[in-house]
Parts: structure tokens; C-alpha cells; sequence
């Protein structure tokens, strides 16, 4: 999305404040600015030799700080130029220690760590304006790419004492407790306050944002969303997830039996969701019906390889 918007003559910039989305990646591609310089962690090494997903956690720009060059990078473009920004904040993230308290009722660290992101995407949002940049005339799109599951603090969490101790946050598993995110679009024209109860998927946001601006977007596996703007309704999309991390566990040595995970989680109608686990490399095929047990803690076998008996 960035490179077909800076072909059609967007000044396109990023700040980014994590490891995982360093420019080794490639995730620059078709950035004219792209900010993902981050702090060593508290030992001085270099967090993308880490492996440990909770170590690397602790190298991170904190939210001020991808507020503060997201606008520096926004007041050095020409004020009439079309802008796309993509600033990523990773606060809600281990280990969940909040740095200020806005006075927002909250049940846990993690909870703080939402709102104190809340507050400074406000911060943003107010400075976009202060530019000169109208937010009526802005399109703005919030989403995260997963959850957290946090063992035992809300009632879908699978990890640490509730079978799954590899889990330590998201990487392991595909229960909507990580994988089910919010996607809230806001822009010129849309319909305001309306939610959309159809599953969508993430890997539709690219296609939608261009859209609405009118240009051409190039094949990829999601779909525009703007038949849902009309009334929101539409059709439920089935929705794809993977998760190789597990190979990374299990190589550490410390689950040698942990294997990769894909699922599909299909919707009918409001009465008829289900999701489908899979892993791969054996023959082990899960399906939770997550209208009855919307935690996914019953799971039934389609089909169990005998030594993979998962809790």
C-alpha cells in the first residue's frame, strides 16, 4: 500500500517502535521516510539477535516518542501534499508496566497500557489537526495485528496455568483470544457510528483504504470493505491465521513436541461460527463452536493423531 501510494503522490512515512518491524524485513518498501530505530535492551545487545519474544519486548519506542517524530516527520511535508502515515505503538505489550495513570478505570497492567496508547493516539490525532490537516478529510484507520493472552486474567486465556505455558502472550496458539482484534475506519463520507458484526480479516484493510481513495489496488488475498458502509451488512468472510513461532520454540529445546498451528474461522449467521485448528505436520484437526463456547475451551477432534493429545 505505501508504494502504490507514493506512486500516486502521497508523502508516505512510518514510525515504528519494535523489533519485529525493523527495516530487515522489508517493510519499507515503498516508504519515502520509515523511523524504526529502537533502543538496545537493558543488557546492550541488540534486540533483533533475540529470539525470546519477552526480552525483545523490552526494546521499544515508547508512545510520546512515535507521537512526537510521527508529527515531526508530518510538519517537514508540503502542507497541500497528500500524506499516509502509519505510526505503530507498542505499549500494550510485556511487560504491561504503564509509565503514566490518565485516571481511567482499569482492571490490570495491561488494561493501563491500552489507555495510556489511547491517550497519546489522542495526542496524535489533536496534532494531525494542529497542522493544518482537517480530520474530517482524513481517513484513519485503528486495528492491531493480535491480543494478548494474559493466563488467567479474562476468562478466554488458554496460557500458563490453563494448559498452554508456551503461549506467554500470543505466538503459540490461534484462539480468538489473540486473534480477534479490533478494525475501526473513520473518514470522509463514511457512516459514523456504525458497527459491522460480519467477520473481516486485516488482509482486507489495504484494499479497502485504496478504495476509498480511488485508486487501483493491486491482487492480494483480502477484498474492500465499502459494501459494508451502505447499512452494515454484508457477507461473512472466512478468515485465515497461521502461526510458525512454535518452530522457534521447540527449537530453543524447551517444547520439543510443539508444532505450527493454521485455522479458519468461518461464520454463517449470528447462530453459526466455528473454527477449525489444524497442525501441521500431523493429522491433528480441532473444531470449536464458538457460539456455544465462545472461549474455545471445549474443542472437538476431527481427527487426533494418538500422540498429540493437547490439553
Amino acid at each position: 500500500m505505501a508504494q502504490q501510494l507514493t506512486d500516486a503522490g502521497y508523502a508516505t512515512g512510518a514510525v515504528v517502535s519494535c523489533p519485529g518491524l525493523n527495516k530487515w524485513y522489508g517493510l519499507n518498501r515503498g516508504f519515502g521516510f520509515y523511523d524504526d530505530e529502537i533502543p538496545r535492551l537493558p543488557d546492550g545487545s541488540d534486540p533483533l539477535t533475540v529470539g525470546d519474544v519477552k526480552m525483545r519486548g523490552l526494546a521499544l519506542k515508547r508512545a510520546p516518542l512515535v507521537v512526537e517524530r510521527s508529527l515531526g516527520w508530518l510538519a517537514s511535508q508540503p502542507s497541500d501534499q497528500p500524506f499516509f502515515l502509519f505510526a505503530h505503538f507498542f505499549d500494550a505489550h510485556w511487560p504491561y508496566e504503564p509509565p503514566e495513570d490518565f485516571g481511567v478505570e482499569v482492571d490490570n497492567p495491561y488494561e493501563g497500557e491500552v489507555a495510556y496508547s489511547d491517550h497519546y493516539l489522542q495526542r496524535l490525532l489533536t496534532g494531525i489537526g494542529e497542522l493544518g490537516h482537517s480530520l474530517d478529510d482524513t481517513l484513519i484507520v485503528l486495528f492491531s495485528d493480535h491480543g494478548e493472552d494474559l493466563a488467567g486474567w479474562y476468562p478466554n486465556d488458554h496460557s500458563g496455568e490453563h494448559g498452554h505455558p508456551y503461549e506467554e502472550g500470543h505466538g503459540c496458539l490461534l484462539f480468538d483470544t489473540t486473534q480477534h482484534v479490533p478494525l475501526i475506519i473513520s473518514g470522509p463520507e463514511l457512516p459514523a457510528d456504525m458497527e459491522v458484526d460480519s467477520q473481516v480479516r486485516l488482509v482486507d484493510i489495504a484494499p479497502t483504504v485504496l478504495d476509498l481513495l480511488k485508486l487501483d489496488a493491486p491482487r492480494t488475498d483480502g477484498a474492500s470493505l465499502t459494501e459494508y458502509f451502505a447499512d452494515g451488512t454484508g457477507p461473512h468472510r472466512p478468515a485465515y491465521s497461521e502461526t510458525y513461532y512454535p518452530e522457534e520454540r521447540r527449537a530453543s529445546g524447551e517444547y520439543p513436541d510443539l508444532l505450527p498451528l493454521k485455522a479458519v474461522r468461518l461464520c454463517h449467521d449470528a447462530d453459526s461460527r466455528q473454527k477449525v485448528i489444524w497442525t501441521v505436520g500431523s493429522e491433528a484437526v480441532e473444531m470449536y463452536d464458538l457460539v456455544a463456547d465462545p472461549n474455545e475451551l471445549d474443542g472437538r477432534p476431527l481427527i487426533q493423531a494418538p500422540h498429540l493429545n493437547r490439553p
